[in-house]
């Protein structure tokens, strides 16, 4: 099969594009000729060696996956050949990668792929999708009526907040750096979208929460958090979800954060349980199947040139150019 993959880690350019052997299916594998893989942050951090998970070469990159089974392994209960599926968390934990026109993947992290999605349109929502909504719920507890917020409603994850939170009845105030991506954040469903550079930004949210009392979730998908202003303007026992920041170490306002009841949780998408991620995929797909989500494709590139899209991912994620909307989707055969 071909595949992208890297020898060792390093820069975009360490990708190389050419042929692998096919995957090995084992008894709960389901083979999965793959349509669409989509890049994300994770992906060019491993493949960096940023995070060390890349150990054995040659390494297939990527997490996210939507094709078609092509053949299932003898305990494979839930699909059978031919079933459309999409899926994510692979290249993990010695899980193979998706960058390739063929992965053997587990069935406890394949999930049915409603008839109208494309396989473009679930591979760029599988990770940023789980992992919204594993934040707003799992994590947050989201409840309807409340406020959240999210920085970058027009990326792949703040995007992603946006439908959920208001599929679930929530009023969502997002930041975006430019009047197109600020209407296309409306569209999406937020209530409120603001020019993130704007002076008056923190006052305009205290008017539209006046009446909540603050932000009951807000969800930090910034490499750089600012605490002390977050705290200032959450509500009363409101949640702060972290879910970016590798590096950082912003100074925490003990104070006020303790005086008003708040809670903080972390969480990174790989490590929930398969569980937990198919109760996701199962909430996701019925958003999907009443028109309240829709994955954001930025950008697309076919598999070969894999590295390109990692430098892209990379230009906007580490360098904040600011030159992408949406998720960047690779695939095998571009159409």
């Amino acid at each position: 099969m071909k595949a992208a993959y890297i020898n060792a880690t390093g820069a975009p350019d360490a990708i190389q594009y050419g042929d692998l052997p096919d995957p090995t299916v084992g008894p709960g594998d389901a083979l999965v000729k793959i349509g669409a893989a989509a890049v994300n942050p994770i992906d060019t951090y491993i493949r960096s060696g940023a995070v060390g998970i890349a150990q054995t070469f040659p390494y297939i990159v990527g997490c996210d996956l939507a094709g078609t089974i092509v053949e299932c392994g003898s305990a494979v209960t839930r699909f059978k050949a031919g079933d459309r599926v999409w899926g994510s968390n692979q290249s993990l934990f010695g899980r193979a990668g998706t960058f390739a026109e063929l992965a053997a993947v587990g069935e406890e992290w394949l999930y049915a792929t409603p008839a109208s999605e494309s396989d473009a349109e679930a591979a760029a929502g599988a990770l940023v999708g789980i992992t919204a909504h594993l934040g707003l719920f799992l994590h947050a507890g989201l409840k309807s009526g409340e406020v959240v917020f999210v920085n970058g409603g027009s990326g792949g994850v703040g995007s992603s907040v946006i439908q959920l939170a208001k599929h679930a009845g929530a009023r969502v105030i997002t930041t975006a750096g430019s009047d197109e991506k600020r209407e296309f954040c409306r569209s999406l469903g937020a209530d409120l979208a603001l020019d993130y550079r704007s002076t008056s930004m923190d006052d305009e949210i205290r008017q539209f929460t006046e009446s909540n009392g603050g932000i009951n979730v807000w969800f930090e998908t910034q490499r750089e958090p600012t605490l002390d202003r977050t705290v200032e303007l959450m509500a009363r026992r409101g949640r702060i979800v972290l879910m970016a920041g590798r590096a950082a170490r912003p100074e925490f306002p003990v104070g006020p954060f303790y005086v008003n009841d708040l809670r903080m949780a972390g969480f990174a998408m790989f490590n929930a349980t398969p569980e937990e991620q198919q109760a996701s995929a199962t909430s996701i797909n019925a958003a999907f199947e009443q028109g309240r989500w829709k994955p954001l494709i930025g950008k697309t590139f076919p598999l070969a040139e894999s590295a390109s899209a990692h430098q892209l991912q990379e230009d906007n994620t580490l360098n904040l150019q600011g030159t992408l909307s949406g998720k960047i989707v690779v695939q095998p055969t571009v159409n």
